[in-house]
């Protein structure tokens, strides 16, 4: 007779984290956590474990501490879509055990990064934390942070989109306000109330993975790219110019029926649909719609338009959105190491070069200066990315287009670029498709996205970011699948690198 094991007590587990080497700290959180919590719900064990975890807090060393606020910080999580519940009050409890590891922490350090995170839940104890806030050093990123998530819903005074990674980084004047106000005012009260709280789940889910990396690494280090690329504002968008895309004509390619285009001061023509496409501001819009599709009521899309987004997105929020997803907390990829390996992988393509959603062109500018003079298109969807490029790199051929139907003929380019972007896209093979079907035999693409963190806690915190194109959160791959893709699309890598959760391969078509 086979006896089955029984499962560890959480009183057991609790023991195992409190008295464990060192060592074998971070394994006994995550059984701990495991016990308790699964993929932001809470197990039938959690409720009678709450106040056993707040009991344990102040006689643990700081080791300790930081992962017990952060697993309280979890429990109180389960219940931020329904609102404060059993288990939300149950950490509350703990509140005065909480505020001494704000205040009395190393600032910027694992504990209080850790206590940030919970106390970001207790919504109903607001005004004591924010008092201890006052008098505690914190980063203004932190700060802010903090006080979003604490701050009740006003639907007269609401700001949306602008949260992250913290309001700190949004310095908004009266035209921004206005846009804002202009889509805000249109949504009905459900629509404010779910962008609201995914603003705030995302604002947590930062703070929560800064405070996972920290108790495991230590203190933080903020990487600031310091590329001529990326330190001014573009100015207007040049006059258009259909020259430059007439000289890809034997690239270009209707969206629709594939056919050849004919071009003229105002934009193209297919030569065989007859279907038209403008020139606005010199970019080439070859959508042919599919950038409009949302409509009027994606309050996430709304977003994504905000203007000025392209300069924002390069100097904030794509470093911000590599430190989560790349668990870059520590720097190990800067962007100086993307410039380096780009310049590499590209130094010997001979002919032209896609660069696939594009944004404003932080890397497009990489690109054309490694392939040299074969000539480069940059392609992007959302509109005010591509008027900051066009801006910025007035000589690159602009288009407006999906990766997932590419205006470009079949093996007519030798290499695609596609940085930071896999992730964003509604259908991740489909655009490996599209790549493998446009590259010429022995074309390059050079990749680089993002798999899911090792444990199950960190990929909570990765998925729980929703961004435009992603409003129920970011969907991120394992290695092998991404093989199997290009793999599929006839493509090969030829060199791989990835510390982090950082995935980069350059592979080529067979």
């Amino acid at each position: 007779m086979t006896v089955a094991p029984v499962a560890p007590t959480t009183d057991t587990l609790l023991k195992d984290l409190l008295h464990t080497a060192p060592d074998d700290l971070d394994a006994a959180f995550l059984r701990l956590t495991d016990a308790l919590w699964a993929a932001g719900k809470p197990t039938d064990a959690a409720p009678a474990a709450v106040p056993e975890l707040v009991a344990a807090l102040p006689d643990a060393d700081e080791a300790r501490q930081g992962r017990l606020a952060l697993l309280l910080g979890l429990l109180a999580e389960t219940e931020h879509a329904t609102g404060a519940g059993p288990l939300t009050t149950a950490v509350r409890a703990g509140l005065a055990h909480y505020l001494p590891l704000l205040t009395g922490a190393q600032p910027g350090g694992p504990l209080q990064l850790a206590a940030l995170y919970l106390l970001s839940h207790l919504g109903e104890d607001r005004d004591a934390i924010l008092e201890a806030a006052a008098g505690t050093e914190l980063t203004p990123d932190d700060r802010t942070r903090l006080e979003r998530c604490l701050q009740p819903l006003d639907p007269d005074n609401v700001v949306l989109g602008r949260v992250w990674p913290s309001p700190h980084e949004w310095q908004l004047g009266d035209a921004e306000l206005a846009f804002d106000q202009s889509w805000i005012s249109n949504l009905t009260p459900e629509q404010l109330k779910a962008t609201w709280s995914s603003d705030t789940r995302s604002v947590l889910a930062y703070t929560g993975a800064k405070a996972l990396w920290a108790l495991r690494n230590g203190t933080p280090t903020v990487v600031h790219d310091t590329s001529v690329h990326a330190d001014a504002r573009p100015a207007e968008p040049p006059a258009p110019r259909i020259e430059e895309f007439s000289r890809f004509a034997d690239v270009l390619r209707c969206p629709d029926c594939r056919a050849t285009l004919s071009y003229e001061q105002s934009g193209a023509t297919c030569t065989g649909c007859a279907r038209s496409y403008p020139l606005p501001y010199g970019v080439l819009d070859l959508s042919a719609g599919a950038g409009d599709a949302h409509g009027d009521d994606d309050v996430l899309q709304n977003a994504a338009g905000l203007q000025g987004i392209g300069f924002h997105y390069e100097n904030v929020l794509r470093p911000a959105f590599l430190r989560v997803m790349g668990q870059n907390w520590g720097g190990a990829v800067t962007p100086a190491d993307e410039d380096a390996y780009l310049t590499e992988q590209l130094a010997a393509v001979d002919g032209p070069v896609l660069d696939v959603a594009a944004g404003a062109g932080r890397w497009t500018a990489v690109v054309a200066e490694a392939a040299g003079d074969g000539g480069v298109l940059a392609l992007d969807l959302i509109a005010p990315m591509l008027a900051g490029l066009r801006s910025r790199l007035p000589e690159i051929a602009t288009l407006r287009a999906s990766a997932l139907a590419l205006p470009v003929a079949d093996s007519s380019l030798a290499a695609v670029n596609c940085w930071n972007a896999l992730q964003a896209l509604p259908d991740a093979k489909a655009a490996i498709d599209e790549i493998g079907r446009v590259l010429r035999p022995g074309g390059r693409l050079t990749l680089l996205t993002f798999r899911w963190g090792s444990d199950p806690v960190y990929r909570y915190f990765q998925g729980s970011h929703a961004f435009p194109g992603s409003p129920d959160g970011i969907k991120l791959f394992e290695t092998e699948q991404i093989h199997t893709w290009l793999s599929d699309a006839g493509l090969s890598p030829v060199a791989e690198t990835g510390p982090g959760t950082f995935v980069i391969i350059t592979a080529e078509k067979r």
